[in-house]
C-alpha cells in the first residue's frame, strides 16, 4: 500500500496550552491521535503518555505473530495501565485522563481502535463517513432516541464521556478492521475540530484540491474562524495505491 501523510496541531485561540498529542509512524505503518485533559499538566501528560506507550507497543510487537486486533487492544489497556500508575505516583494528576485513536496498516489490513470522542473520518467519492462511535453521554442519548443530532451539538453534556484512557472502569475498546481503497482520505482529528466545523463544513475542505498539508491547515484555521475553543489536531493519510 502507497500513502501519503501529514499531522497538524493548533492550541485553538482559548486554551494557554495545547492538550492533544500526536504521532505519525515514518513508514505509514501507523497514526495515534490523543486529546488529554484533567487541567494543564494533567492533560498534557496523559495524551503524551498514551500515545508514547500505544506506540511502544505497536513497535515492539508489529513483526510478531500477535493478531492485529489483539495487539490494540493490549496497546491501549497498557496505555489505560500507564496512566492509572502515574496518576497513583502524582496524586496533583489524579483526575487526568484521555481520548485516543489509532490506525494500523499492518499484514495487508488496515484497523482501528479508539477510546472517547476523537474521531475517524473516511472520505469516499464525495462521501464522508463517520467510522468511529463517540464514547460520550449524548451520543448515547442519540442511539437510544432521546436527542437529535442538532440537539446533540449544543447539548450542555456533550462533553461527558462515558469512556476513556485513565479510569479503573475501562472494560473495553473499540477495535475493528476497515476497508479501504485507492483515493480514499483518512481523518483522525479532536474534537477541538469536529466541535466548531460540521461534517458537511469537513467535506467541503477535503473535496479540494489541495495537498494533504494543505487540506489539513484549512481544516484548522476553518475551525479557528468558528471560535477555536479548543486544542484542535488531525491526521490526515491519503490512500494512493493499495
Amino acid at each position: 500500500m502507497k500513502c501519503r501523510f501529514t499531522g497538524l496541531t493548533d492550541p485553538g485561540l482559548i486554551r494557554t496550552v495545547n492538550q492533544d498529542y500526536y504521532y505519525i509512524d515514518p513508514k505509514g505503518r501507523f497514526f495515534i491521535v490523543a486529546d488529554g485533559m484533567g487541567g494543564h499538566a494533567g492533560g498534557q501528560e496523559a495524551s503524551q503518555l498514551a500515545t508514547e506507550v500505544i506506540q511502544a507497543r505497536l513497535e515492539r510487537q508489529w513483526l510478531e505473530s500477535v493478531p492485529s486486533e489483539r495487539l490494540l487492544e493490549q496497546a491501549l489497556y497498557d496505555a489505560n495501565q500507564a496512566i492509572l500508575e502515574d496518576q497513583k505516583n502524582h496524586p496533583e494528576r489524579a483526575d487526568m485522563g484521555t481520548t485516543a485513536v489509532v490506525v494500523i496498516f499492518r499484514k495487508g489490513q488496515p484497523w482501528l481502535a479508539h477510546v472517547g470522542d476523537s474521531r475517524l473520518y473516511r472520505w469516499r467519492q464525495l462521501k464522508l463517513e463517520q467510522m468511529t462511535d463517540d464514547h460520550t453521554w449524548v451520543a448515547r442519548a442519540m442511539k437510544a432516541g432521546d436527542l437529535t443530532p442538532e440537539q446533540a451539538r449544543t447539548h450542555p453534556w456533550r462533553h461527558v464521556l462515558s469512556q476513556c484512557l485513565g479510569r479503573q472502569d475501562l472494560k473495553s475498546v473499540d477495535v475493528e478492521s476497515m476497508e479501504i481503497q485507492s483515493g480514499d482520505f483518512l481523518l483522525l482529528c479532536t474534537d477541538g475540530l469536529t466541535e466548531e466545523l460540521s461534517d458537511t463544513a469537513i467535506a467541503s475542505h477535503l473535496q479540494s484540491n489541495g495537498d494533504g498539508e494543505e487540506i489539513s491547515a484549512n481544516l484548522i484555521a476553518a475551525a479557528k474562524e468558528k471560535g477555536g475553543r479548543d486544542n484542535i489536531t488531525v491526521i490526515l493519510v491519503k490512500i494512493d495505491a493499495i
